[in-house]
């Protein structure tokens, strides 16, 4: 009987050793698979031509302007300004014991924005004060001890006609009343000058505390509690020069430079559209104010400044924006009535390129390029009329022709 269990046993026991070579070819597959699979990865993204990276220069596509029969005849970039813009210091040099402003808080002219410490202030304002009174009190001595002589001098007058003094005592009279009434008027310069001294000493004072030139904005807050602020730099970089930046709002206009080929389209109070690069599909009413009269011999350009006709919140110094220059159109009278807006909207002429025997432009949308087939229009300077795409949309500028759908780029300006 035993020895029949043990033999029923023996054959219920699984074999381990058996077990292994089943294992083994499997996961030889799977390790295959992955290598074969790593390898199509890297051939496909050294093959395709979506892998290849190009460094591009973009640009918005904007709608052409027609209300009242005025077109676009040319567009030029830059950035809003502001005609009013002031780094806040302190007229000398102390340590800030209150900075009152925040970035993004509106101030009034005469705010106060900061105080310095005014304890030296004070003690010589004290001590000019104290100047001034022992000045004055001198004062009145020499115009009592004056008055007095003035009576001596009267009675030797009288006793000298009464025959009662000599000459020589009414002259000493009349000397001491000589000297007093130089005495009397020396002091009063001396008065003069205490007061001077207090003035001094009150402005003095007056410059520990930081007043908002203008009503404005504040952008950045340059020192903190504690700092050591100086109208000029220390030398070192424990002193600040400043507290803060405010910026008057109401002073926005726009900088932008036109090709100097193109500026003889431009004029002084010629009508224009901005767009901000942060809001594509929002167009602001302008006009030039002026043309600075110089170029810029590296970059060929003329700056242009452009006055914004409606002011808004959302529009903030050293934002991007775009400006097209209108021009009233001569074809047809102005009593017809306003004219509508041509179709399309306007790219610049580099970035319409022919594909195939088509007109098309590249879109950029995040980091790769889209091939959009357009019917290209009428040119208007550097732009370029074009049906078959969206306002707002962000355009490849002169497209190399190794550029395809797909690929992958790197906006280096926009």
């Amino acid at each position: 009987m035993d020895n029949d269990k043990k033999a029923l046993l023996e054959q219920l026991r699984i074999k381990r050793d058996d077990e292994a070579p089943a294992r083994r070819p499997r996961l030889v597959w799977i390790i295959a698979a992955v290598l074969v699979l790593a390898v199509l990865g890297t051939v496909a993204a050294l093959l395709l031509p979506r892998g290849q990276r190009f460094d591009v220069e973009a640009a918005i596509a904007v709608p052409p302007a027609g209300a009242g029969g005025a077109t676009a005849i040319l567009q030029a970039t830059g950035y809003v300004t502001a005609r009013r813009q002031a780094t806040v210091s302190t007229q000398i040099t102390g340590t800030l014991t209150q900075v009152l402003i925040e970035e993004g808080d509106h101030v009034k002219v005469g705010q106060v924005l900061a105080r310095l410490d005014d304890t030296a202030q004070r003690a010589a304002l004290e001590q000019a004060q104290a100047q001034l009174q022992a000045a004055q009190a001198t004062l009145v001595q020499y115009q009592a001890q004056l008055e007095q002589a003035r009576r001596d001098l009267v009675r030797n007058q009288d006793l000298v006609v009464r025959q009662l003094v000599s000459q020589q005592a009414l002259e000493t009279a009349r000397t001491q009343v000589e000297t007093l009434t130089a005495q009397v008027d020396s002091q009063r310069k001396q008065v003069e000058l205490a007061r001077a001294g207090v003035d001094g000493a009150q402005v003095q004072l007056g410059y520990t505390v930081v007043h908002a030139p203008f009503t404005g904005v504040i952008v950045a807050k340059a020192a903190q509690p504690g700092e050591i602020v100086s109208p000029i730099s220390a030398g070192g970089g424990f002193t600040r020069t400043g507290v803060g930046t405010i910026v008057d709002m109401d002073s926005l206009e726009i900088e932008v430079d036109v090709n100097e080929a193109y500026i003889n389209r431009v004029e002084p109070g010629q009508a224009a559209q901005a767009v901000l690069d942060a809001y594509p599909d929002w167009t602001i009413p302008a006009h030039v104010i002026a043309i600075i009269p110089t170029a810029d011999r590296n970059k060929a350009t003329v700056k242009v400044r452009i006055g914004i006709d409606q002011k808004d919140p959302r529009i903030l110094p050293d934002m991007g924006v775009r400006v097209s220059f209108l021009e009233e159109s001569k074809s047809r009278p102005a009593a017809s009535g306003a004219a509508a807006a041509p179709k399309g909207v306007l790219v610049p002429a580099s970035a319409v390129v022919e594909r195939a025997g088509r007109s098309v432009v590249f879109t950029i949308d995040g980091g790769r390029v889209h091939e959009r087939p357009i019917t290209a229009g009428q040119s208007m300077g550097e732009l370029r009329l074009v049906e078959g795409l969206d306002s707002g949309a962000s355009v490849v500028r002169a497209p190399p022709p190794a550029m395809n759908d797909a690929a992958r780029v790197a906006v280096a300006k926009q």
